[in-house]
């Protein structure tokens, strides 16, 4: 029986990952208040403590670990300067689960690591960047981690995640912005929405990380649809499912200054991970719209 630790286990994409262990003694952390739960046992402690690091890695000894936290608040994570306290929390958090048997790590990555004026995002192949703190931070870390793991002969893997959608996504994110819009019959504005994304909704994205872990995949892999869609499309999407195109203003907004396309090659987490996504772009939108629904009533 793996011993799995999650981090982040109470954020946007962690919480969908902890139904698809199976059969596993499930460790996850929160900074929230403790979570009454009969199949997880939660931890309540700040990453950025390394001495609680150290404490809870000595109890737990987690035999695999899957570590989602970092600073991700809307628009601040790009430039915050957390991001170098996460590198460094990340570093410790790895070095004592290694110090402790741990076997396999997997770590999450971001699409921001790579240079996107290329647009089409291959593993190992398409250049990294230092454009921002957050990129910087996390193309940096990649290379340490990995360096790590090849001194130490340790598993370990980095699911660069795209564009992930869905419920309990921030309500200031575009597809929850145009959808909250819309159920307060208010108008949704938007720029051109000219711009091609990988949409990836979020039980796929925790399911992918759930595989990958699961399998003894190593190194970098996307973790994305492979399919690029137009920002514009979904919104229309959206709305269609509303009944509110008549809400629609894109192109109210300026543009900001975005590259054209930004898509993962899957091969590797299709083929090496075995792993497809279950959710199609229609069939997610939908979740996430019945998800609002609910929360609004």
């Amino acid at each position: 029986m793996k011993r799995i630790l999650i981090t982040g286990a109470a954020g946007f994409i962690g919480r969908h990952t902890l139904p698809l262990f199976i059969d596993d003694d499930i460790h996850a952390i929160s900074r929230q208040s403790q979570i009454q739960s009969d199949t997880v046992q939660w931890h309540q402690m700040d990453l950025l403590d390394r001495a609680s690091v150290e404490q809870l890695m000595a109890t737990v000894k987690p035999t695999h670990l899957l570590h989602f936290a970092w600073d991700v608040r809307p628009r601040l994570y790009w430039t915050s300067l957390q991001n170098y306290q996460w590198v460094s929390a990340t570093l410790n958090l790895l070095h004592n689960f290694y110090e402790n048997g741990g076997q396999r790590m997997v770590i999450a990555g971001t699409c921001a690591e790579y240079d996107w004026q290329y647009g089409y995002c291959v593993e190992d192949s398409t250049p990294l960047s230092m454009s921002t703190t957050y990129s910087a931070c996390k193309s940096s870390l990649y290379r340490m981690a990995m360096t790590y793991a090849q001194e130490t002969k340790m598993s370990l893997a980095w699911g660069r995640i795209f564009f992930p959608y869905g419920v309990y996504e921030h309500p200031s994110r575009l597809i929850p912005y145009v959808i909250q819009s819309m159920l307060k019959r208010e108008l949704a504005q938007t720029s051109h929405g000219e711009q091609y994304r990988d949409f990836l909704y979020v039980a796929d994205v925790a399911s992918a990380f759930v595989a990958l872990m699961n399998s003894d995949v190593q190194g970098a892999v996307n973790i994305g649809s492979g399919v690029p869609v137009k920002l514009k499309d979904i919104i229309y999407t959206i709305a269609d499912i509303l009944d509110a195109r008549h809400l629609l203003e894109i192109g109210a907004r300026q543009a900001a200054n975005e590259p054209p396309m930004v898509v993962a090659n899957v091969q590797r987490l299709s083929q090496d991970v075995a792993w497809t996504p279950r959710y199609s772009l229609s069939e997610g939108l939908a979740e996430t719209i019945q998800w609002w629904q609910s929360q609004q009533s």
